[in-house]
């Protein structure tokens, strides 16, 4: 879990998805939840809660001059470029996921249910893969 940068409860990442990603996904799975985030899930995120990384402090993203000095060097100016990086996963999603730093969300409103919790997504629990469901429970928690 410390691969996806998932250190502490209720943390959460972006992640590239590929064969060894997915692999590493299925293993954490009881662990976890995970989906596909639409574009306003992504700007409200990183609009809310985002920080960035800057000579290893955890700075917030007031303005664009902070996401300037992080990855400006690779193309990435504003926060509306940063979005664009994160959900389009273009090239330089790497070096834009790298500067921000992992989300640090409050427990989700409403709860989870004590008999569930564990129990994949799929059987009514939550952990797993939610696919776009991830939506409604990342605005419950933001």
């Amino acid at each position: 879990m410390q691969l996806f940068r998932l250190r502490q409860i209720h943390n959460a990442t972006f992640v590239k998805l590929n064969e060894s990603t997915i692999r590493m996904l299925r293993l954490i799975e009881p662990y976890v939840t995970y989906g596909y985030p639409s574009r306003s899930t992504v700007e409200k995120l990183i609009y809310k809660r985002g920080f960035g990384k800057l000579n290893k402090q955890r700075i917030p993203i007031a303005d664009n001059s902070v996401i300037e000095e992080g990855v400006g060097s690779v193309g990435v100016k504003c926060c509306a470029d940063l979005i664009h990086e994160i959900y389009t996963v273009g090239p330089h999603f790497k070096e834009a996921n790298n500067f921000l730093w992992p989300f640090k969300l409050t427990s989700p409103r409403g709860g989870f249910s004590n008999k569930t919790k564990l129990v994949h997504f799929l059987e009514g629990g939550e952990a797993g893969n939610r696919g776009e469901e991830i939506n409604k429970l990342v605005k419950r928690m933001i």
